[in-house]
């Protein structure tokens, strides 16, 4: 089984274990199959994109218990579908990138000079 990588090319690295992140919740920004939403841009949110997200019909504040959904806050990490990432950016709402954590299948939807433009972390 191939590892999977990052948009730098490298071992892919954990987003957010608290709260639980990732369309597989075991917090990491993988892609597969099931997830036709491409959950794999690592990002720290701000309070701008989750009104932003909330604005476009989802609603990733409010605490569901009954999924084990904490509600998530500004400064949380989680893992963002490419395509909400790319249209909060088109914006100017996008929040920050860890690149080590955002999954090579983003580059399919974001160019690397875009993240880049928004990596919170070291920039290669």
């Amino acid at each position: 089984m191939a590892r999977d990588l990052n948009v730098l090319g490298e071992p892919l690295t954990p987003c957010c274990h608290a709260p639980k992140t990732g369309f597989y919740r075991d917090g990491f920004c993988r892609v597969g199959p099931d997830d036709v939403g491409v959950h794999s841009v690592c990002a720290m949110l701000t309070e701008e994109f989750l009104a932003f997200s909330l604005a476009q019909g989802n609603d990733l504040v409010t605490p569901r218990p009954e999924f084990g959904f904490p509600g998530l806050q500004p400064g949380d990490r989680w893992c963002l579908c490419a395509s909400r990432w790319l249209e909060a950016a088109e914006v100017g709402l996008a929040p920050p990138v860890i690149l080590s954590g955002t999954h090579q299948k983003t580059l399919d939807i974001i160019g690397l000079v875009t993240l880049r433009q928004h990596a919170l972390d070291a920039v290669h």
